[in-house]
């Protein structure tokens, strides 16, 4: 009687393995050839001699899945598919692909390495013999063993197992073994007729250079591995090359170039893209020829949104490139876009980080008008993002829903928290691949993920490292008609100023520690009347058991109030702390910035407290200006606050001198002037404010008014009046003008209007002529930069009415070209230590013909021990008081701050520089290292496509503490996410930063090869569970604490660890079996709406946790737990490549 292996009693393989030993030759038919199964009888196909028959013959014979074949089975209409030899070698080179990713799959190992290499010498060896059976799809499974024995020559097994390591070991299957002689001569005829086919192809040499390319193969070079990562990350980049082609009418820059490609289409492919290349690489115009190509290509017209300054400038390119395009300021969109036709289906966006804001109603009009045309979006901006990454994600929301599958997660963040069901769990209402689900994350890694698929960012050091070209020791990008583009040296400068004594110099007086103290000391009460608003008694309450009174807020509600008091008052505290916050620090700033503008302050401040005293005295409503603290963060103000929250009619000039006469009170001048304009507010201007009745405030409000009013006079009346010529710091820019540079371009930066004012009007005092002065308040900032820079503007401008020195606040550095001029000078420090860099990009722009960039700051020649002990104690009142302030302002960087205070006074060379590392887009990195292979050595691209997934190399690497051996990885999720990974020898990993990662494999073509370590394949493994497991794609999802699904999952697993703990005994066979894998599915998939309605009567009827865990595993058992579709399996995570990082 013939035996039966079934795999589960009676297993194949050892039958197998045992008649092997015993054979010359060996005859196998399989339907699927698992070439790393090979290894489980390899050792015994070795004793073959390769040659007088004394081989195996393996026949491969299913070349069609079971789903194609049923399909087209039941095909209507469809004639059965005729072999020819044409087809049959179409289907020779499927099937030798079939091979080739077959070996791609799941994780490699030393066992498998080893085994695969032994099939490749023995295919080599012509010891196997491999033929695809192409005729027709050929089901059978057949293994006959020849011996030399009189009694049995022949051995046959038929059945079900396929030559892999389910098929001979762990899988069910059914075989029969054949030992008769009739049976077996029968099966070699029927074998040897189908290996003599005309449509049986040999395809022995092909397997074998298949695994000779494999990451089983040769050894690689570590640059191939390196550009293989640089290769695949580069992928989009690489598609929008590929697909579009920039506009040479624009000449642009090879990086330029890239860029408008790249972006094309991420604005095809995702609807927007965000250019973020630093300040002076010219987006632009890169944003122009984005725009031109998405006219041409989708036949759309553009909507420019652009700083009120700019419109001009844009409004120049839209007629100089012939765009079908409209310009909108960003001021004015509330006002103007609902009027605009939704013809515009493509908007772009210059400056987008002023909408960081999402509640603000100038982000939602542009939004909803971008949602209402179902309009693309290009957004420009050098600063994406500033303190925090949610303004990245608020501009993306332009044109993104916040819920949309983008198609990748925030797996770092994921990781981080135990996986993606601890992410469910936690964040329930944001769905796992969308923005919210990003906005939870506080991983850089995650953030580079997404913005490497919406954004292009380049920095200028990239710029200069790889596209750049040398001459001598400079550095140059050159047009296409061969003009070039330097890159100079920003060279800092101090003008050191000097302060006097106090009894003759009126900045000494003013940087007193009185001043600082009284500034420190102000209520600010206009600015946090939410403080003020009255409370009234309650009732008498228990307080540990004696009787208190407690005062509360007051209950508005008893009193008779509009809906419009209501409202103003229960807004009142949302900007409070906000505005006081701004309010005292730009105090001192502008004391730091002039004594004129610093007085200006003092003036109106203490101006619009007699305006509320007034109002209080004679029993009349407070007007009340913006509280809108988004105002902050959206426009960038060279104004102060007080003068935001006035009018300029109100604004007084004359002011100083009045205050100064000793023979007027300054109370009783304060007091006069405020009653006028008062009646002015309230006769011509009523619509311009807000009204509240003042009895709605508590008596303090008059107290603090009345305080700070006379703190601040005190202050005005110890620094006396403002005289120019007394101004040390005034007369070493003066000095600077006419000695040093008298005949050179000079831009001055200043961050207030109200000092810039001033130093226009004392320069040309002093007999300095050609001088532009460009505000917030300029009509036409963009004429002023034509003027004084008309080269770079390609502008004739007659000599006579050129600008030679332009005083400007940060408003006009947004855009405009101005490189016809190399000095800039701070008359101020920005306290956000990244505008200095930027005023420096300003002028160090693509087009900058100067060696050198000369970027004077002032700081008091005595040192700046002064400033930064100001600073220090501005900041320590701000925390005192939970004062907080816009997120530009950096300067709570003690340290950091310090440093560059001390380095601008010294002169320190590279203190100007970006501090860029890690800034460019991964995609735009990888691309660069890619091209830049590829154009040195066009050979690499044809072998680097095709290297197969898997493959690995070693390198030489001198371990640290922050840099130690192990592997790095580069995997594919299976949601289709590239991550790379870095895991040290004990496993662990070392960083997720992609570019870090990316930076770590960076080696050259000469870089030597080490031997693969011992430990590689075991590391790479590692590295692939850590993402992978982590990471792993949840079909269902809990969903929130109370459904069916959270409260049985929670209850089964407290069940579960409980029966463990205590019962152990009790928590194995196969009803504890068939119960986890319950609980898992609950976990893993969703509830059918059956189980949900049964699940929550049993909960809400007290169902106890034993028969809840009865329940879930009978409605399990009967198929009625769980959606599952068989379909939605992963095939998991793939590994493309990795390299080891081990000494030599």
């Amino acid at each position: 009687m013939s035996s039966i292996y079934d795999n589960i009693e009676q297993p194949i393989l050892p039958e197998l393995q045992h008649y092997l030993k015993q054979a010359y030759r060996a005859d196998f038919c399989v339907g699927y050839f698992n070439l790393r199964g090979w290894r489980q009888i390899d050792a015994d196909i070795e004793r073959f001699e390769g040659s007088g028959g004394q081989v195996c013959r393996l026949l491969v014979g299913m070349y069609r899945l079971p789903k194609e074949e049923l399909r087209q089975a039941l095909a209507i209409g469809v004639e059965p598919e005729r072999i020819d030899q044409g087809q049959a070698i179409r289907l020779q080179a499927l099937m030798a692909q079939e091979f080739r990713e077959q070996l791609t799959y799941g994780a490699p190992s030393a066992a498998d390495e080893e085994g695969l290499q032994r099939l490749r010498s023995q295919l080599f060896a012509h010891k196997l013999q491999v033929k695809l059976f192409l005729r027709h799809p050929l089901h059978a499974k057949l293994y006959l063993i020849y011996r030399r024995d009189r009694a049995t020559p022949i051995i046959g097994y038929v059945g079900s197992s396929n030559l892999t390591f389910s098929g001979l070991r762990s899988q069910g299957e059914l075989n029969v073994e054949v030992v008769d002689r009739d049976d077996t001569s029968k099966l070699e005829q029927w074998f040897e007729e189908r290996w003599d086919d005309r449509f049986c192809l040999d395809i022995t040499e092909q397997l074998a250079e298949i695994i000779d390319e494999s990451w089983a193969g040769r050894s690689l070079k570590p640059y191939l591995v390196y550009l293989k990562m640089a290769y695949h990350l580069s992928q989009e980049a690489r598609d929008g090359l590929s697909q579009y082609r920039a506009p040479s009418s624009f000449g642009l820059l090879p990086f330029q170039e890239a860029a408008v490609q790249i972006a094309a289409h991420h604005v095809s492919k995702r609807n927007g893209v965000i250019i973020g290349d630093v300040v002076g690489l010219g987006k632009t115009l890169v944003g122009t020829a984005i725009a031109h190509l998405c006219e041409e290509d989708y036949g759309t017209s553009t909507l420019i949104i652009c700083p009120k300054n700019l419109e001009k400038m844009w409004q120049g390119y839209i007629d100089r490139y012939g765009l079908r395009g409209k310009v909108v300021p960003i001021s004015r969109a509330i006002q103007e876009l609902p009027n605009v036709p939704a013809r515009f289906r493509l908007v772009l966006i210059d400056e987008s980080h002023n909408l960081r804001n999402k509640e603000s109603k100038r982000y939602q009009a542009i939004k909803d008008y971008i949602e209402q045309s179902s309009s693309r979006c290009i957004l420009l901006t050098a600063t994406p993002y500033n303190k925090t990454y949610l303004d990245l994600s608020a501009q993306l929301q332009l044109f993104l829903r916040p819920d949309a599958d983008l198609g990748i997660k925030p797996e770092a963040y994921i990781r981080s928290i135990g996986g993606e069901m601890q992410f469910r769990r936690r964040h329930s209402t944001s769905p796992v691949r969308s923005l919210l689900a990003f906005e939870q994350s506080p991983e850089p890694e995650d953030w580079q993920q997404l913005m490497s698929r919406y954004m292009v960012r380049r920095t200028r050091s990239f710029i200069k490292n790889t596209y750049a070209r040398q001459d001598g020791e400079r550095y140059y990008l050159e047009f296409a008609d061969g003009r070039r583009s330097y890159f100079p040296i920003r060279r800092p400068q101090t003008v050191r100023f000097t302060i006097g004594e106090p009894q003759s110099d009126p900045y000494a007086r003013l940087y007193a520690d009185r001043v600082v103290d009284i500034i420190n000391a102000l209520n600010l009460p206009r600015y946090g009347l939410g403080n003020y608003v009255l409370e009234v008694k309650s009732k008498k309450v228990k307080v540990k058991s004696e009787e208190s009174e407690q005062l509360l807020p007051f209950d508005f509600s008893l009193l008779t109030l509009t809906e419009e008091e209501r409202k103003i008052l229960e807004n009142l505290s949302h900007a409070g702390q906000r505005l006081m916050g701004f309010c005292r620090t730009n105090l001192f700033k502008r004391l730091e910035s002039s004594g004129a503008a610093f007085i200006q302050s003092l003036e109106r401040h203490i101006l619009r407290n007699y305006v509320y005293l007034h109002a209080i005295a004679h029993d009349l409503p407070l007007p009340i200006g913006t509280q809108d603290a988004a105002l902050l963060d959206e426009v960038g103000n060279d104004e102060e606050v007080d003068s935001l929250l006035s009018q300029d009619w109100e604004s007084s000039e004359e002011t100083t001198e009045a205050v100064d006469e000793e023979d007027i009170d300054p109370q009783q001048s304060f007091t006069q002037r405020a009653a006028e304009i008062y009646r002015l507010y309230r006769d011509q201007y009523p619509r311009r404010f807000k009204w509240i009745r003042a009895n709605l405030f508590r008596p303090e409000l008059q107290q603090h008014l009345q305080q700070d009013a006379a703190a601040l006079i005190g202050i005005l009346q110890l620094a006396g009046s403002w005289n120019p010529v007394e101004d040390g710091k005034l007369v070493a820019l003066v000095d600077l003008l006419q000695q040093q540079h008298p005949t050179d371009k000079v831009l001055i930066f200043t961050q207030f209007a109200d000092t810039a004012r001033y130093l226009a009007t004392a320069l040309q005092a002093q007999g300095i002529t050609q001088i532009g002065l460009a505000t917030g308040q300029s009509t036409d900032p963009t004429a002023l930069a034509w003027r004084f820079s008309p080269i770079s503007n390609e502008k004739s401008i007659p000599a006579a009415e050129q600008l030679r020195v332009l005083v400007a606040t940060d408003v006009l550095s947004e855009g405009q070209n101005l490189q016809d001029c190399a000095i800039i000078l701070n008359y101020d420090l920005p306290w956000a230590i990244i505008r200095l860099i930027q005023r420096a990009g300003r002028v160090d722009r693509i087009g900058q013909q100067a060696d050198e960039i000369l970027c004077y700051s002032f700081l008091p020649a005595e040192g700046v021990e002064r400033l930064i002990n100001l600073r220090g104690r501005l900041r320590d009142r701000l925390n005192e008081n939970q004062e907080v302030v816009g997120t530009d302002e950096a300067f709570f960087e003690d340290e950091q701050a310090r440093e560059m205070l001390l380095n601008l006074y010294n002169e320190r060379s590279g203190v100007l520089d970006e501090a860029d590392e890690g800034e460019v887009d991964l995609t735009s990195e990888a691309l660069q290292i890619w091209q830049s292979a590829i154009d040195a050595n066009p050979a690499l691209k044809g072998m680097i496509e095709k290297l197969p997934d898997v493959v690995y190399s070693t390198r030489e690497h001198e371990s640290t503490v922050s840099d130690p051996e192990g592997v790095l990885l580069y995997l594919r999720t299976d949601s289709g996410t590239d991550a790379l990974a870095w895991v040290d020898k004990d496993g662990n990993s070392v960083t997720q930063s992609q570019m870090r990662i990316l930076r770590m494999a960076r080696c050259s073509i000469d870089t030597p090869t080490l031997p693969r370590h011992p430990q590689h394949h075991e590391l790479v493994t590692r590295g692939a569970e850590l993402i992978a497991e982590q990471t792993k794609t949840v079909a269902g999802t809990l969903g929130n604490k109370r459904s069916a699904a959270a409260r049985t999952y929670d209850r089964l697993m407290a069940y579960t660890q409980r029966i463990r703990e205590t019962t152990p005994l009790l928590a194995m066979g196969t009803e504890w079996e068939n119960r986890s894998r319950a609980i898992e599915e609950i976990n893993q998939h969703p509830l059918k709406q059956n189980a949900i309605a049964r699940l929550n009567r049993e909960l809400k009827a007290g169902i106890s946790d034993e028969q809840l865990a009865k329940l879930v595993t009978f409605l399990r058992e009967h198929d009625a737990l769980c959606v599952i579709n068989p379909e939605e399996r992963q095939d998991g995570a793939r590994i493309i490549c990795s390299m080891g990082l081990f000494r030599g």
